[in-house]
């Protein structure tokens, strides 16, 4: 695999090509693999992984979550089941449905989810105002308010989003605005994650396409969103947002134990390792 380190088997799921890793070598993937193709009755492929939901589905749902209520009611219409759905962003970054409609500010999606059977938490309940209910699980569980929600955004900043729903309720407002001063009267309750500057002369060293296998997809490309921080993603997939945590040192958004590492050489980066946390891939700079 011209002698590209590669510890794990990568396999590719979804539409999205989101990357999933076993936690068994290539060889052993081969001796266990059990999974194999059936037939419906209509003619069609049963999903690999069957009786589980289909990967597509389950991306689908979640992806909807964050501002597509027509989808929303279409999927969960269909397979009320959907509503409960969990998707992995890619390095542990998981994100249920109505976690998605929670850190955007759309109650009405998450209300939606909650009719078909979604289980609510801590953000959704600051995402819609409801005081008592947040001031009740914090002094259940002390320390809660600084744990993160999807893509490491903050307790706090799920109920700021709110306020951008432009079909925001005066009394919902009220409501939401309450439960930010309570956030913020804490002190903890929006630890963002870690992320030292970065200079557009460091970017440039470390942006482009990183091969770790042979396959067509088997690619992690880095670049630079519209919002000028840099991200990183397999060929095809959803990316996710680099932290800078030490000198040519990132972690993605949602998984701060995981570490990518870049190799600078003659002033550009020729390789990327990724420790999650115990080294997993190494993909060189094509």
């Amino acid at each position: 695999m011209n002698n590209l380190l590669q510890r794990r088997r990568f396999i590719k799921s979804s539409a999205f090509g989101l990357i999933g890793i076993t936690t068994f070598n290539f060889s052993s993937a081969q001796d266990n693999m059990v999974y194999k193709s059936g037939s419906t009755a209509t003619g069609g492929s049963l999903f690999y992984r069957y009786p589980s939901m289909d990967d597509e589905m389950v991306s689908g749902i979640v992806g909807a979550a964050h501002g597509n209520m027509d989808k929303v009611k279409e999927l969960v219409g269909k397979r009320p089941e959907l509503a409960g759905a969990s998707w992995d962003w890619g390095f542990g970054d998981w994100e249920t449905a109505l976690g998605a409609a929670s850190h955007v500010g759309r109650r009405d999606i998450a209300e939606l989810l909650m009719s078909h059977g979604a289980r609510p938490d801590i953000f959704t309940f600051a995402m819609m105002g409801m005081l008592k209910s947040v001031q009740e699980i914090i002094e259940t569980v002390p320390g809660i308010q600084s744990h993160n929600g999807p893509h490491g955004i903050t307790l706090l900043q799920h109920a700021k989003n709110r306020l951008g729903d432009k079909n925001i309720t005066t009394e919902d407002k009220a409501n939401v605005n309450k439960v930010i001063s309570y956030l913020e009267s804490l002190g903890n309750a929006d630890m963002k994650p870690k992320s030292l500057d970065i200079t557009d002369d460091e970017k440039k060293k470390l942006l482009g396409e990183y091969r770790f296998g042979d396959g067509e997809d088997e690619i992690f490309v880095v670049d630079q969103h519209r919002l000028g921080f840099l991200q990183v993603g397999r060929k095809g997939s959803s990316p996710r947002k680099l932290n800078k945590v030490e000198e040519h040192s990132f972690s993605p958004a949602g998984a701060p134990s995981v570490n990518i590492i870049f190799k600078i050489k003659d002033d550009k980066a020729v390789s990327l390792s990724i420790h999650e946390p115990e080294p997993l891939v190494t993909a060189v700079r094509i």
